[in-house]
């Protein structure tokens, strides 16, 4: 009888012990995180004295944007972000980094916080720009393998700290594109042969009569240049979303990180008006050079090598959705290159049709071609491809 009666008070025990440590345990906080950098981003309220949680679209005109993290120097604590030039970067309000030129930069934090005190065991990182508010959006981790030995303990798992970028918008663009495209074969075949037929493209017979020498002409026309500008648009969306590589680009068309169909959208209906624009400009520079017999066949040319030149475009954005997190570097040589190419070789094509009708070793030529071709060619390489 005793046995049974001490059973019942063990049992008892254990059960209110089980009770009184399921609270506990509960409340058992979550250790903080060392080397990886948030989206908490603080402002100084000089008001109240202390500093404030960012918010972008209140907090403009700041120049120094704060947050606090905690640093375990004995790891790397590497970020990557895109800086325009003189932006600079403070640990504890010291001057650990100031950027020389516009590019994107890899920085190790742990290597600064060995020389600098902590404040209460964390570090107030400051980002400073002398002339404008700096683009915090684009400060993340950078990409960070297991080694071979943690993956076999690991199972085959790797550790990367960076967001999840969604691609459904790519996709759906890239079916939009895809109908773009088969509407045009289907609806319109002798214009579609005309502006992407290999034969047609190489061939010396001038287009000065072609579809493509009026843009909005024709519904043709239209959709033509519809679908390389969101091509170009698509890649360039591509290339912004990953900032840890925001190189191409990013001082030509500053758009917020946040919708990615919003700025596939900005960027298609900003390429499609440089179109247009382009045919506008040509007309007026024809008429202060008195060259309007020339105008035709010279946007004719610069339209059709653009397209059937930017029909590769896709084929990069797809080497870049599938290879961008192993070869970084290499698919930003591609993607500059592929630029670089289409620009470089329109313009080409561009002096060799005009060359077939009036030679353009002609002076007066020369400089109405440098003037509507060289120079715009020579500024767009500057911002989009070399100046990085």
């Amino acid at each position: 009888m005793f046995s049974v009666h001490r059973t019942r008070y063990s049992l008892g025990l254990f059960l209110l012990l089980l009770v009184l440590a399921l609270p506990l345990q509960a409340q058992v906080l979550p250790l903080e995180q060392k080397n990886t950098i948030s989206a908490d981003w603080q402002v100084y309220d000089a008001g109240s004295g202390d500093l404030t949680p960012y918010v972008a679209s209140m907090h403009t005109g700041y120049a120094a944007v704060h947050q606090w993290v905690s640093v375990a120097p004995t790891q790397p604590f590497l970020i990557d972000f895109t800086a325009k030039k003189e932006l600079c970067l403070f640990l504890n309000n010291q001057l650990i980094f100031v950027a020389d030129s516009a590019s994107a930069y890899t920085l190790d934090l742990a290597t600064y916080s060995r020389q600098i005190k902590p404040v209460n065991g964390r570090y107030l990182l400051s980002v400073w720009h002398p002339s404008e508010q700096p683009n915090v959006l684009t400060f993340r981790n950078r990409v960070r393998v297991v080694g071979t030995s943690e993956q076999e303990k690991a199972g085959s798992f790797s550790i990367r700290l960076r967001e999840y970028v969604n691609q459904n918008a790519f996709i759906v663009f890239m079916l939009l594109i895809g109908l773009i495209y088969g509407a045009l074969k289907t609806n319109f075949p002798s214009d579609f042969q005309g502006v992407f037929g290999m034969r047609s493209f190489l061939q010396t017979k001038s287009p000065e009569e072609s579809v493509l020498t009026k843009p909005l002409s024709t519904w043709s026309s239209v959709l033509f240049i519809l679908a390389f500008s969101l091509s170009l648009a698509l890649l360039i969306a591509a290339i912004h979303t990953n900032v840890q590589h925001v190189r191409l680009f990013n001082r030509l068309f500053p758009v917020s990180e946040a919708d990615i169909t919003t700025k596939i959208l900005f960027y298609t209906f900003l390429i499609f008006a440089v179109i247009l624009l382009k045919y506008l400009f040509l007309k007026v520079m024809g008429f202060i050079f008195g060259l309007e017999q020339i105008v035709k066949l010279q946007f004719g040319e610069f339209l059709r090598s653009l397209l059937f030149l930017g029909l590769f475009l896709p084929v990069v954005m797809l080497l870049y959705l599938a290879l961008n997190n192993l070869v970084p570097d290499t698919i930003l040589t591609v993607s500059s290159l592929a630029v670089f190419l289409v620009l470089v070789i329109t313009i080409i094509r561009v002096f060799a049709t005009v060359n077939k009708k009036t030679s353009v070793i002609n002076l007066h030529l020369f400089s109405y071609l440098c003037a509507t071709e060289v120079i715009p060619l020579a500024i767009m390489l500057k911002f989009i491809v070399f100046n990085f």
